[in-house]
């Protein structure tokens, strides 16, 4: 014991010794962090009146936010020191590297990623979304160099500042797999160079207060063994004030159980679970839920029960609620709320579990802790109407305190009130994040039992995340208990002294005081969509800290807030665009993406585009394969996507400039996004398929890039299928770069495989892509295609009119008539696979009538005939729905989509918006959202006529 002492005494002297050291910060030195502290929060002070002008300022007293900001490294506000880090960070940089500013060129990062949700970091709080942070560090170490600085304008919990940090850290660069030579050289598990060993800056920022307190605690450091000491001081202090409030007397079979002295023994309170009364609709009784609706052999919820008093057979939605009045001295008012009692008790003695139901005891003990005055600071905020507070208000919960229990409210405020006592601010900090990973999730009556299994008891769990949903049967937990026995341990683990002090604002990303063209790379997570809606879900956490969200500029569809499709558009393109003026350019973006609706995802991808970035690249996470396949359609956005996005260089924006109008615009973009794309991606000797090297979605990209920033698109798709094949070399299917084919033809060697798309076919370019591969890999006959080909478009959509196999196979493949020498791609497949076929003259009559009748994909030459026939097609289409539109004003039901946008973008090149408009009217609504194609032209054409 007395070494243990010693030992703690030792680290106490150690800390001690730290906070009176001499500290430079932003290049001034003080005696002392505490005086780093006062200077720079006077300064903040000071800025506060002009900060409030700013978008996104959160709601809260001045010395509340003052109180919590630890300036300049984090506000809880806008933070006006961000600018000064950047000069500084900078002149750092420029001192390692020198004044010459290196040749950047990375392609998008297209390995597999799968990192688990384990780690002690990502499970410390209970943050509703969090990208692992390991996750986070291969796109940093792949996109940045040491020194470079990194920004995430929606940073939540902040695990790309942890990521940053981790970079420098050659245990954590290790534990994601890869490996670190002497010289701090990183590579992968093939020996590929990866980077180099060194810490990176990082910028968060996030709109929540409470996001950007943890962002700030994750990314600060803090001792761990004094945060402990502290932590468990505290708990203990309370467990003394408030333990006679989870005592419960034990009692086995009815009988009270008495120690050798005849005192009745008692035991301590692990939880209590709770119970909805409601009211018989037939005999008006009272019915308690926990006793008629559970099995509690089979240990289930039942569908079917009967009342205790009239035996009539009864199911929850015929119940009705009983409710109580009674006095809230909180607020001083008279409140109704839904009636629950205790029904079981768990408790333990002397480390041993037990299980009762509440006796007379119990409940007057309860009684006697509602009619207490709680002598500390609690909030009691008023919940206002939201999408996720319907369901509190519904029962009655109209304020933030009636989320808990009296005796668990009193705990929490015991913890606030000891905790805000601590001298040592950054631990005063610390032991507030640890309080608020357990004040919402499971310290509140969301707190539930879950049935999993029959036959096996309920579990135990927190609140249903993204919800503020209370259940019939919450469960009232010993606070102080959980988070001694849970938290304090993991935190521990996740919190070091030796982290990266990485900057903290709190505002809209929609204006974020940075200087343009100062940021290296961008990690995002960004809002999508009605996914969570993070200001409502917030709302409990930051009423303990004083500090609100401002959700006017919130970026998310919430009819509460008035707020829809549109409206989250435009909050998001605005955060785009600063992205795209603070990022350098010819630097990379990474935006993470989670949404299950089209609709979002193409506002996503359009609003990247229209801020002035171009999308080289998007992944589709598989979560059951750990690995990312290229996504070609909008069907594909149930799994997580992350979009690979860069900056034009200012080179390739003048030189568009320059040649606008004219063939050579489109040339001088592809030269640079080919430039930007990964030039083989596969392993264990398979190649794949790089979606964004061929000449469809070149084509697309060229055009989206045009359309998007108000240029005209200077070339046709048949001119463009003529070019590509003129100016660059072709493998595979695929464009490269001179510079690039060699490299290619390398590693393509190598690989004894070549690894097709996994297709989903819904649409008509779908149903072309899928052809287009069963015909690469073997020309075949109508025949031979026509069963697969009925199986693989029972999915189309209900809108599609799809033309039948033949009309796609004339429009956009060849078939060999059986005249003539046997084209290439035929004559190869038939010698590889025929023994027979092997050494034939391509005229020969053997061969001839072998691949007679076989459908192959024609070379780029004669695709320019086809594209041009099919565009013929496809405009003769678009032709009948404008006559269609005119005759009647109803929306369209069944069309092409192809023909629609061959259409928008012939008018598009005509600048006949009007015609876009019109036809787009006409389109269902979450047609016209769901395709970015569509959604592009018609948004661009809206605002060309001024609506």
């Amino acid at each position: 014991m007395a070494l243990k002492d010693n030992h703690q005494m030792t680290i106490l002297d150690e800390q001690a010794d730290k906070k009176n050291q001499p500290v430079t910060c932003l290049g001034m030195t003080f005696a002392n962090d505490a005086e780093r502290r006062a200077y720079f929060t006077e300064e903040l002070r000071k800025k506060l009146p002009e900060l409030k002008q700013m978008e996104g300022f959160p709601i809260g007293e001045d010395e509340d936010i003052l109180a919590l900001s630890d300036p300049p490294y984090y506000t809880a506000c806008p933070n006006p020191f961000i600018p000064e880090f950047i000069k500084q960070w900078e002149k750092e940089k420029r001192e390692l590297y020198g004044d010459e500013e290196e040749e950047y060129h990375r392609e998008p990062f297209a390995a597999d990623v799968s990192e688990g949700k384990g780690d002690p970091i990502y499970n410390a709080h209970s943050y509703h979304t969090k990208v692992p942070h390991k996750a986070i560090m291969r796109y940093i170490l792949h996109y940045t160099k040491p020194g470079d600085i990194i920004y995430d304008g929606f940073s939540g919990t902040g695990m790309t500042g942890v990521a940053a940090g981790n970079c420098g850290d050659i245990e954590s660069v290790l534990d994601i797999g890869y490996h670190v030579k002497d010289n701090g050289i990183i590579i992968d598990e093939n020996g590929n160079l990866v980077s180099k060993l060194g810490e990176r800056k990082c910028i968060l920022n996030d709109l929540s207060p409470v996001a950007s307190f943890i962002a700030y605690n994750y990314n600060s450091p803090v001792d761990s063994h004094t945060f402990e000491n502290e932590a468990m001081r505290i708990i203990e202090e309370v467990e003394e004030e408030c333990s006679w409030m989870f005592e419960t007397e034990h009692v086995i079979n009815g009988e009270y159980q008495q120690d050798s002295s005849g005192t009745i023994i008692k035991g301590s309170i692990n939880y209590t679970i709770w119970s909805d009364v409601f009211l018989c609709p037939d005999c008006l009784k009272e019915i308690v839920f926990w006793d008629v609706a559970i099995d509690h052999e089979k240990w289930e919820v039942k569908d079917v029960f009967l009342c205790p008093s009239c035996n009539a057979e009864l199911t929850k939605r015929r119940l009705e609620r009983a409710w109580e009045t009674k006095y809230d001295d909180a607020i001083n008012q008279t409140i109704t709320q839904v009636k629950q009692i205790p029904v079981l008790i768990n408790y333990s003695v002397y480390n041993k579990r037990y299980e009762k139901r509440p006796d007379s005891r119990d409940l007057e003990k309860i009684s006697k802790i509602d009619e207490l005055k709680i002598p500390y600071w609690f909030p009691k905020n008023v919940i206002p109407k939201g999408e996720k507070t319907v369901e509190p208000l519904r029962i009655g919960i109209t304020h933030i305190h009636h989320f808990y229990t009296k005796r668990n409210l009193w705990v929490l405020s015991s913890l606030y009130n000891k905790i805000n006592a601590v001298e040592d601010e950054r631990l005063r900090s610390m032991l507030f994040m640890l309080v608020s990973s357990y004040n919402l999730t499971h310290s509140t009556k969301m707190s539930r039992i879950i049935f999993k299994k029959s036959g096996t008891k309920p579990v135990l769990t927190g609140y249903q995340s993204g919800t503020l949903y209370v259940s019939s049967m919450p469960v009232e937990k010993n606070i102080y208990n959980s988070i001694r026995n849970m938290k304090v341990d993991l935190f521990c683990k996740a919190i070091s002294d030796k982290q990266v002090q990485q900057v903290v604002g709190t505002q809209s990303t929609t204006k974020v005081e940075l200087p343009p063209n100062s940021i290296d790379y961008i990690f995002t997570d960004p809002p999508f969509g009605a996914n969570l809606m993070y200001s409502e879900l917030n709302l409990i956490w930051e009423a303990w800290l004083g500090i609100l969200t401002n959700s006017k500029p919130e970026a998310i569809i919430n009819e509460a807030q008035e707020k829809m499709l549109p409206d989250y558009q435009k909050l998001i393109e605005e955060c785009f665009r600063e992205y795209f003026r603070v990022l350098k350019p010819g630097r990379w973006m990474t935006v993470e993406f989670s949404n299950s609706q089209a609709s979002v995802w193409n506002v996503i991808q359009e609003s990247i585009q229209r801020a002035g970035f171009v999308i080289a690249n998007v992944s589709a996470l598989d979560k059951k394969q750990g690995s990312f396949n290229a996504v070609t359609s909008t069907t594909a956005v149930k799994q997580d996507l992350v979009i690979s996005a860069y900056k034009p260089s200012d080179v390739l924006i003048q030189e568009l400039r320059t040649n606008q109008n004219t063939e050579e615009s489109a040339w001088s973009f592809i030269r640079e996004h080919l430039n930007k794309l990964p030039i083989f991606i596969g392993n264990k000797g398979q190649a794949q398929i790089i979606v964004e090297r061929t000449p469809r979605v070149l084509f697309d990209r060229m055009v989206a890039y045009h359309v998007q920033n108000g240029l005209t698109v200077p070339i046709s798709s048949a001119e463009f299928q003529r070019g590509i094949t003129q100016r660059f070399p072709m493998r595979d299917g695929m464009v490269f770069l001179d510079t690039q084919v060699a490299e290619y033809d390398k590693k393509r060697i190598l690989a004894k495989e070549f690894v097709q798309m996994n297709l989903f076919v819904s649409d008509e370019n779908s149903a072309i892509e899928w052809l287009r591969q069963q015909l690469m890999i073997k020309p075949q006959t109508r025949q031979d295609l026509h069963p697969n080909f009925m199986k693989e478009i029972q999915h189309i959509a209900k809108y599609e009119k799809l033309p039948e196999l033949d009309e796609l196979l004339e429009q956009n493949f060849l078939k060999y008539d059986g005249t003539g020498p046997v084209p290439s791609q035929i004559h190869s497949y038939l010698s590889s696979n025929y023994k027979d076929m092997r050494d034939l003259d391509k005229e020969d009559p053997k061969l001839q009538a072998k691949a007679k009748n076989r459908w192959y994909v024609p070379d780029p030459n004669k695709a320019v005939d086809l594209e041009k026939l099919r565009e013929k097609f496809l405009l003769r289409e678009f032709a009948s729905y404008m006559e269609e539109i005119k005759k009647s004003k109803k929306k369209l039901k069944q069309f092409r989509i192809e023909a629609i946008r061959a259409g928008f973008k012939k008018a598009w090149g005509d600048k006949d918006y009007q015609t876009i408009v019109d036809i787009g009217q006409r389109l269902p609504e979450s047609i016209l959202q769901e395709d970015d194609k569509l959604l592009m032209y018609y948004d661009n054409a809206q605002i060309r006529l001024g609506m």
